[in-house]
């Protein structure tokens, strides 16, 4: 019926909708955690409660305590954030608890980035971060918040403090619009951004299927302005243009130290792939450039929150 109800009853009609649902976590993914686990193991990967339930736990923890930090697979909510988490933790606890470490274990083997941020923890914190990717056992399998334990496929883990990212889907609305497939997202055609499972919808930012983008701030503010185009040329009975995004991701591993990477994306078939144009920091730069970064990274989240909120 192409009607949109909200919370108070109202029914709003359209011609085209534009859904921007985030993400959910796909808690069946991970046996043992529910609500009530992260209440004692938080994700923190929504900002609010969860985000100073964490700090506080971190600041109870004692001097030579572990935390640790459950990574999942990817399709994942900006997918570099919990190793420049890990980093600003091992700054925290140095700076605060230095007899700590901080233990990630790990569902992938890569990650993006990598060469940046382990020379980062390396120099900035010697041995207090330590990574198990997933070949050397490092995914967990399932958690016991009672007894704040962490199963791997190759050993248990009980930290004094347990940062579990739960693996993760669509926001809750994309399913009930019908705009998700089975893998839990919503796949788009990457020129419009419209629902390959419902016409007339449109999803923008973590909750699509965007292939070789990420799921970013930036990204989902490039894919919000293409899609506006887009919607406007197919109103008109034009032809949409073929968007070209770009998107940037600043990683800060403690005060004045950042670094960052900036790619261009196409679609490529039914998704989009990353062109040339892109670039990175390089892994031996100065510490100027380091602080430099660091700055602009500051500039660029007060540039795109003004642009997205006024």
């Amino acid at each position: 019926k192409r009607r949109v109800t909200t919370g108070d009853g109202t029914a709003v009609g359209y011609d085209r909708l534009v859904l921007s649902p985030g993400i959910d976590f796909h808690l069946e993914a991970l046996p043992g955690y529910d609500e009530a686990a992260s209440e004692t193991m938080p994700h923190a990967w929504k900002a609010g409660a969860q985000t100073l339930l964490l700090r506080r736990q971190l600041e109870a923890m004692p001097d030579s305590g572990t935390v640790a930090i459950a990574i999942p697979a990817n399709p994942s909510r900006c997918p570099p954030a919990p190793y420049e988490r890990a980093g600003l933790i091992a700054h925290y606890l140095k700076t605060k608890k230095p007899r700590s470490k901080v233990l990630i274990l790990d569902a992938k083997d890569t990650f993006s980035q990598q060469r940046l941020f382990e020379k980062a923890w390396k120099e900035l914190y010697g041995d207090m971060i330590e990574r198990i990717a997933l070949s050397q056992g490092g995914r967990v399998t399932s958690v016991d918040h009672a007894t704040r334990t962490i199963v791997t496929e190759f050993g248990n883990y009980t930290p004094d403090v347990a940062n579990v990212i739960p693996p993760q889907r669509a926001g809750r609305i994309a399913g009930i619009a019908g705009a998700a497939d089975a893998t839990g997202w919503c796949p788009i055609d990457p020129v419009t951004f419209e629902s390959k499972l419902v016409k007339n919808i449109h999803v923008i930012g973590d909750a699509c299927l965007g292939g070789g983008i990420p799921k970013s701030a930036a990204a989902a503010s490039a894919q919000g302005k293409a899609c506006a185009g887009a919607i406007v040329n197919l109103l008109a009975g034009r032809a949409p243009e073929t968007p070209r995004l770009t998107g940037v991701c600043y990683n800060i591993v403690a005060p004045g130290y950042g670094f960052s990477l900036a790619a261009n994306y196409q679609p490529r078939g039914d998704i989009f792939a990353e062109v040339e144009g892109g670039a990175t920091s390089p892994v031996d730069a100065p510490p100027e450039l380091r602080a430099r970064e660091a700055a602009e990274a500051q500039r660029w989240f007060e540039t795109i929150t003004a642009d997205t909120f006024g």
